[in-house]
């Protein structure tokens, strides 16, 4: 429970409400697609790349600290939540504080994509503005996409194709089959860490209203979808390997299988508790091991 934790210093308070666990759940697909473009083009333009990387981890940033103080506000972050201590529930940060936090990461992130439309045109200026909205609409608004049934696919279009297309646009001015298969491999490991997340709040999201995939199909059916969410990028090794004219070096991410296959098991066996806390943190390692090990097979 919440209400045991100790009282961390003011730059605590803001660095457990960015959350830093996840920040590289943002970061991994950028880095893949601008290494998928160098891969097939030969060269990289590293500003574009170093901006594209920060801008990520701003909206990232911003829509984490939206999500603190929209829960808070909402209710949905009750004393007898499974999940770690969020900042503003906990009267660390002052909500005010933390909504003009998100403010501020989500207007740098928006000044960068200026820049980034500059160079990539208007498919990525619509990239950009739709990350943004997004960012907000996941906790905000009448109807926040995190108390409907559409985190999981949210996560998958926006952390997965959105993410590691716009980064390879961004580099070749195209797009390619290449690129939004690789996008949607790393995108399920963006899912499963946000299914993992659901399973976990499932019976206190199911009392303040949050009709989340897990809440919905129940206990059985979502470890099903995590398990499909972690196992089809392997599967999908050897078409993506086809695509994008690689040989055996595409065999790399494999190296991910088994951590990936004991966090399947831990999770079919978890009881509802804090072990899911692990379980998200130990997810979001492996969608940023994968996408590592995924880069370097292509550039191999």
């Amino acid at each position: 429970m919440n209400d045991c934790a100790a009282q961390p210093s003011a730059f605590g308070a803001w660095w457990l409400a960015i959350r830093p666990k996840t920040l590289t759940v943002a970061v991994v697909p950028v880095v893949l697609g601008h290494v998928l473009a160098w891969a097939q083009a030969g060269s990289l333009h590293w500003p574009v790349a170093l901006v594209a990387l920060l801008a990520a981890l701003l909206i990232q940033i911003g829509t984490n600290l939206h999500n603190d103080v929209a829960d808070f506000e909402r209710g949905a972050d009750p004393p007898e939540r499974l999940g770690p201590p969020r900042a503003t529930a906990m009267g660390w940060l002052p909500a005010a504080a933390v909504r003009r936090g998100a403010w501020v990461a989500f207007a740098l992130a928006f000044n960068l994509g200026i820049y980034l439309a500059y160079q990539g045109g208007w498919p990525i200026a619509a990239i950009g503005l739709a990350s943004l909205l997004a960012g907000w609409a996941y906790t905000g608004g009448s109807r926040p996409i995190a108390y409907t049934p559409l985190g999981e696919l949210f996560v998958l279009l926006f952390f997965g194709l959105a993410a590691v297309g716009g980064s390879y646009y961004l580099q070749n001015l195209s797009i390619s089959p290449t690129a939004l298969l690789a996008g949607a491999m790393l995108g399920l490991f963006a899912a499963a860490v946000i299914t993992v997340n659901n399973a976990r709040d499932r019976e206190t999201d199911s009392r303040v209203g949050k009709r989340t995939l897990a809440v919905v199909l129940g206990r059985r059916a979502t470890a099903w979808i995590y398990g499909a969410e972690m196992l089809l990028p392997f599967a999908l090794l050897p078409w993506l390997a086809a695509l994008a004219g690689r040989g055996w070096s595409m065999a790399l991410p494999l190296l991910a299988l088994p951590p990936a296959l004991l966090l399947l098991k831990r999770f079919g066996g978890a009881l509802a508790g804090p072990v899911f806390n692990e379980l998200l943190a130990r997810t979001a390692r492996l969608q940023f091991i994968f996408g590592i090990l995924l880069s370097l097979a292509l550039v191999a």
